[in-house]
């Protein structure tokens, strides 16, 4: 069900990608968001709330349901709003679902490159459809290290890195998580995060055979700065943001 919901929601958000005369609204926060990110969201809570009645969900563009069962469904149905307004095909809509035992289901859509990654609980990581895992690179130097913006990295922990010698990148927000998952890069840095856009986040990293905490090497992180990576140079990265 999730993998379809992700899948549809994407899709629906493609009606609005590039457009010309798509409207940019201001958030409090400064952040923007379109009909595209509300419409999204709407699809998914309506989809949801008919076929798991009673589950609590939690969305950026909207109020938060409450639920009755212990389930939690996180909604981002843009993240990467920033990007998709500048026609960028890299945004994504996020998915997930936490119950009494934590993180269960995760799914990564990139509609504009027809790209999935999912997971479940005890299941493993799909992409398109496929099994996949993280990479075997065991070492910093010449790994592919990415990141949102390097702009809300400490300066010290930017130079740290840099220092070890890895491919520093920028392929941001979900694709840079779903990069790490399915083998193409090695780690993800992110900063300032919402609990939307880490819930996913976990189970699709550790089921791919990854490792998903906070800068401070703290598990299952809600939100705030975060590190994936395959485990192997998860260390390391923690380094880097050791004071």
């Amino acid at each position: 069900m999730a993998v379809d919901l992700g899948r549809r929601a994407g899709e629906l958000t493609l009606r609005w990608f590039r457009d010309p005369a798509l409207e940019i609204e201001l958030k409090g926060d400064g952040s923007p968001v379109t009909a595209a990110d509300r419409a999204a969201e709407t699809f998914i809570r309506e989809e949801l709330a008919l076929r798991c009645p009673g589950d609590a969900v939690v969305g950026e563009e909207l109020d938060d349901t409450v639920g009755t069962t212990g389930r939690t469904w996180f909604i981002d149905p843009i993240d990467g709003t920033y990007a998709f307004t500048k026609g960028v095909p890299l945004y994504c809509s996020l998915l997930a679902m936490s119950d009494e035992n934590g993180p269960a289901i995760g799914v990564i859509t990139v509609p504009a490159l027809a790209e999935q990654i999912s997971a479940g609980r005890g299941l493993g990581a799909h992409h398109n459809g496929s099994p996949c895992r993280v990479s075997d690179t065991d070492s910093l130097t010449g790994a592919c290290v990415t990141t949102s913006a390097y702009t809300w990295w400490p300066n010290e922990a930017v130079g740290k890195l840099h220092r070890q010698g890895p491919m520093m990148q920028a392929w941001g927000d979900g694709y840079g998580f779903l990069m790490v998952a399915s083998g193409r890069a090695d780690a993800m840095i992110d900063f300032g995060l919402n609990p939307w856009d880490t819930a996913p986040m976990h189970a699709i990293i550790t089921e791919a055979g990854g490792m998903f905490t906070g800068t401070n090497g703290e598990p299952t992180p809600v939100g705030g700065n975060v590190v994936a990576s395959n485990g192997r140079v998860h260390g390391a990265l923690i380094d880097v943001f050791a004071t």
